[in-house]
């Protein structure tokens, strides 16, 4: 009888182990518990920290995108049409000795000049047509469609823009220092208003080109991501 009541009274510090183990169990719960909700509270402050267009992952990356796309582009269109205007209005009559023996320089005396005010135009006009694309690749930044468009024409413009900038650029060097093996004369000396306008205009023109260059590579980005 003594025998078997032993292992009878030996049962309730088993039963108090199990039960210290499963309250420390529930000790730890909370500790887990609290540890998640402190590594979310701290994710979520990392996002409150970027800014609003970065904090929804790539769609948010292609929004930024699209917006300096978008500032970009309008941008080019001032620089493009800053060039046309100034080449289309660079006209100077030198007067030499009388009123009627006058030397004149005017841009469509130089055909590389008209090909630069006709690029100039065009890469105008072409911008203000991709602004609402651009501004649809802001609202929806999952079309791919609409960026593979731009990336194609802001190519084609970008070479003919920077064709023509090619082009009056070296009108425009002649003119300022001539060519001694050719025997020709600088003439910016006499026509400096002429000179100075169609500098300015291809100044323009480049800093366009460069412009457009940026956002050939920032649509070849978006795209890729």
């Amino acid at each position: 009888m003594d025998g078997g009541k032993a292992p009878v009274a030996a049962a309730p510090p088993a039963a108090a182990g199990a039960t210290a183990s499963s309250s420390s169990s529930y000790a730890t719960a909370p500790t887990n518990g609290n540890g998640a909700t402190a590594a979310g509270s701290d994710s979520k402050a990392g996002r409150r920290g970027l800014p609003l267009l970065l904090r929804s992952g790539a769609d948010g990356f292609r929004r930024c995108l699209g917006v300096i796309d978008f500032l970009l582009r309008v941008a080019a269109f001032g620089a493009t049409l800053a060039g046309a205007i100034s080449t289309g209005t660079a006209d100077e009559r030198l007067s030499v000795f009388t009123q009627f023996f006058q030397f004149h320089a005017r841009f469509d005396d130089f055909p590389a000049f008209t090909f630069f005010l006709v690029a100039n135009a065009v890469a105008a006009g072409y911008l203000v047509l991709s602004l609402p694309l651009s501004a649809a690749c802001v609202l929806r930044p999952k079309k791919g469609g609409a960026r593979l468009l731009l990336l194609l024409c802001d190519t084609v413009v970008m070479a003919l823009l920077a064709a023509a900038g090619a082009a009056a650029a070296a009108v425009v060097y002649v003119a300022h220092s001539g060519n001694l093996r050719a025997s020709w004369t600088p003439i910016c000396m006499q026509f400096h208003g002429f000179c100075q306008r169609t500098s300015g205009a291809v100044v323009a023109a480049f800093l366009a080109v460069l412009v457009f260059i940026v956002l050939i590579l920032m649509a070849a980005c978006a795209i890729r991501r």
